[in-house]
């Protein structure tokens, strides 16, 4: 008797695509925003600046203990990031950290820094990205460059095991920001 072929079709790119939309969407908007030569110094200052943001949303989904909140709260980000910017009134670096400290006092005032492990490990690594944001924004560009994209490269792994565990954000959150901030922390390196 003859065996059937049982291979499976080749899947096709839109099916990959669609299974892998955040990557998808994190890949265009790379693509949108890459560096046309810009002046180093300034996009250097620029991600620092919301490099903040994104120990923020981990640290505050893991308070509110509800990851389906990732997208709307990356909405809120985007929101104060942009706002603040066109305020020009203070830097955003310094609202996401005043409200990063918010968050962290909210979590040791009403105990959940001590119920919670989830939201102890995203209170260091808050502080662990948000030393390196104002450590990037501190340093000469040319060196601030290297730690900045530190920030954005180890982020990305960072999400990359929150994405493995399935844990803090929701998995769709977690896939498009570890593939953004690697390209981004990548940009950082070599095309800036």
């Amino acid at each position: 008797m003859q065996a059937a072929n049982t291979a499976p079709a080749p899947k096709r790119w839109i099916h990959v695509l669609t299974g892998r939309w955040p990557t998808a969407v994190a890949l265009g908007l790379t693509l949108l925003t890459v560096s046309s030569g810009s002046d180093l110094s300034s996009e250097v200052r620029s991600l620092a600046q919301v490099l903040p943001a994104l120990p923020l949303l981990y640290l505050a989904v893991a308070k509110l203990g509800r990851p389906a909140l990732s997208w709307p709260l990356l909405g809120v980000g985007m929101v104060i990031i942009i706002g603040a910017r066109l305020l020009d009134l203070v830097a955003p670096s310094t609202v996401l950290l005043a409200l990063a400290l918010v968050v962290l006092v909210w979590g040791l005032i009403d105990g959940h820094s001590r119920r919670s492990g989830a939201f102890r490990i995203q209170a260091i690594g808050m502080i662990g990205f948000g030393a390196l944001a104002l450590a990037g924004l501190a340093l000469d560009p040319e060196v601030g460059r290297y730690v900045v994209a530190a920030g954005w490269l180890l982020h990305g792994v960072w999400d990359f095991v929150h994405l493995r565990r399935g844990k803090v954000v929701s998995r769709s959150y977690a896939e498009w920001c570890g593939v953004l901030d690697v390209l981004i922390g990548l940009e950082l390196i070599f095309l800036v």
